[in-house]
């Protein structure tokens, strides 16, 4: 593990760490949370820095027809988080926006703390737009969003300064931070009397700084119109250089963080082919994505890996020898954590919807957006009742949400909760409101089989099938992000699809039907005959998903390989 006596500072727009925490809104945040409770195991001198959302992402409720609706999230920063004394202050459309943070504990499994800092502009000395300006997460028009992001950049630099943070290495989770090279490059500018970047200007920012794209899809990275971020941040020499910021005219967030690091790579080995595909001339690597094992396990399977795999919590490799795990128990392990997802639907839909634990259950549960096909399942209704009356019972259970603004999403959800309420019996379904992280460790513990079926190679990594592996859940998902790297058909799930598909070669309308055709016929043909027929053998895959898949795919690991890659160059 990296020694140094600099600290790591990973700046991240969202952060999630615990569902009463409402910081994120999906997989980014709850990468960024894991990443940290990993670099608290590890002892890596790391700090976090994001925002302080007052009303959160949002909670979603879902009418009879599956229309969403967002309402803000309440919740108490000053009941749940240390209040820092420091104050710094972040120009602002020629305003001084006074900055304050607060703080949370992240402890690892050997004591070592790593801070998490959420900044806040809900003080009396700023205006009332500006009090707003970290109130919502991914809420607001684009200058509200160049202004968050100069809060999380600038801002947060700033304040790790004041605390007293000695920052060697600057982190950036998306291109969301990207403006914290402002900052840095303004002291060099300073302290060498010059108003011109020239190169080494460049190399002493780059030095400091790594970047993480998780986006493979082009609408995904934020462009900005050069002279709004000028009217907002300043007439900074950055802002002249579109060499340096993106094209002309057009601030590209995720181009100047690749010209202003020194590494940087995608989420997984593919998104790290598809993202150099995409900026072609960066030397972009892949370091593939993992979860905090002891966040994702569930209780149950807790106790199983004490007892036969001790070291496992300060060693996530020892997870390689879940062979040791009796079968029956780890079978049992799995029921008791289907039985509490089944009374956690119970109460969610207020006693309306009890399900079978005998009876097959499968879970997708993602952002509903286009290319995620959340539908796809549902898409032949009478397909799926056939199969449940041939082969066995199956019960399906869905959530996610949509982004307020994205009204394709939204109208994928309602399709899909009409969809489900013409499902009968041997065949069902529910869609649970209000997907979060508290939900989403019943959902990966509790189900029989995870389904992720993006279009490839559209998903960049895809953690949620490794939360489903560490608890002993095989995955039926399309040939794309991390399950490339974890897939062993039969073994630890089953593929959709063929290695070749790509959604920017191929019609979008033959992939689907071809994907979906595949999903079925292996529901009917492979999964669901095991499942009901052969204990023994979907018991020996449940041992497989977590000696293969849960023993690597974890922060851990990953962790390890940025201080080795990334942060020690």
């Amino acid at each position: 593990m990296l020694r140094t006596g600099q600290d790591i500072a990973y700046f991240s727009l969202e952060i999630g760490l615990e569902g009463s925490i409402p910081t994120y809104s999906g997989g980014l945040g709850v990468l960024a949370g894991d990443t940290i409770k990993a670099a608290a195991d590890l002892g890596l001198p790391m700090v976090g820095v994001t925002l302080l959302y007052r009303q959160g992402y949002f909670r979603q409720s879902l009418d009879e027809q599956g229309a969403q609706t967002e309402v803000p999230v309440e919740w108490q920063p000053e009941q749940m988080l240390q209040l820092m004394s420091q104050r710094i202050v972040v120009p602002i459309e020629g305003r001084e926006v006074v900055l304050r943070a607060y703080r949370q504990n992240i402890v690892g499994v050997t004591g070592h703390v790593v801070p998490v800092y959420y900044l806040d502009t809900d003080l009396p000395e700023n205006t009332a737009d500006d009090r707003a300006i970290a109130q919502r997460l991914y809420a607001g028009d684009t200058d509200h969003r160049i202004k968050q992001e100069a809060i999380l950049g600038i801002g947060g630099r700033r304040m790790v300064r004041a605390i007293g943070h000695d920052i060697g290495c600057f982190h950036m989770n998306e291109g969301h931070a990207c403006f914290l090279t402002v900052d840095l490059l303004s002291e060099y500018l300073c302290r060498n009397e010059t108003t011109e970047i020239h190169a080494d200007a460049m190399i002493d920012v780059q030095r400091k700084c790594v970047f993480t794209t998780h986006t493979p899809v082009p609408a995904g990275h934020d462009r900005f119109d050069i002279e709004r971020v000028r009217a907002i941040i300043g007439d900074h020499p950055i802002f002249h250089r579109p060499d340096l910021y993106g094209e002309p005219g057009v601030l590209n967030t995720t181009l100047m963080a690749l010209n202003l690091s020194k590494f940087a790579n995608g989420v997984a080995r593919r998104h790290g082919e598809v993202s150099r595909d995409m900026f072609p001339g960066y030397d972009i690597a892949g370091i593939t994505n993992g979860i905090h094992a002891t966040t994702w396990a569930c209780d149950h399977m807790r106790a199983l890996f004490d007892e036969f795999t001790p070291a496992w919590r300060t060693n996530n490799t020892e997870l390689r020898l879940a062979g040791r795990i009796p079968p029956e128990s780890l079978f049992q392990a799995h029921m008791s954590a289907k039985n509490e997802l089944i009374q956690e639907v119970l109460a969610r839909t207020e006693g309306k919807t009890l399900l079978d634990p005998e009876a097959f259950t499968i879970v997708f549960a993602r952002r509903a957006t286009e290319y995620k096909r959340m539908g796809m399942l549902v898409a032949d209704t009478d397909r799926l009742q056939q199969i449940a009356e041939r082969v066995g019972p199956i019960q399906i259970i869905y959530a996610g949400k949509a982004h307020p603004h994205d009204g394709t999403g939204r109208e994928i959800m309602r399709q899909v909760h009409n969809a489900l309420a013409r499902l009968k019996s041997p065949a069902t379904g529910v869609f649970l409101e209000n997907y979060n992280i508290d939900l989403a460790r019943k959902l990966v513990a509790g189900c029989d089989v995870w389904l992720n079926n993006p279009r490839p190679p559209l998903e960049a990594s895809g953690t949620s099938g490794m939360k489903a592996a560490i608890n002993g859940v095989p995955s039926l998902s399309t040939l794309d992000g991390w399950w490339l790297e974890g897939w062993v058909e039969g073994k630890t799930g089953w593929g959709i699809g063929k290695l070749a598909d790509d959604i920017r070669t191929q019609p979008a309308d033959e992939m689907d039907a071809a994907h979906a055709e595949d999903m079925y016929s292996k529901l009917e043909h492979a999964i669901l005959p095991r499942y009901y027929n052969d204990r023994a053998a979907w018991i020996e895959m449940m041992q497989a998903c977590i000696a293969l898949n849960a023993s690597h795919f974890t922060t851990e690991r990953m962790v390890r390989e940025y201080a080795q890659r990334a942060y020690a160059l």
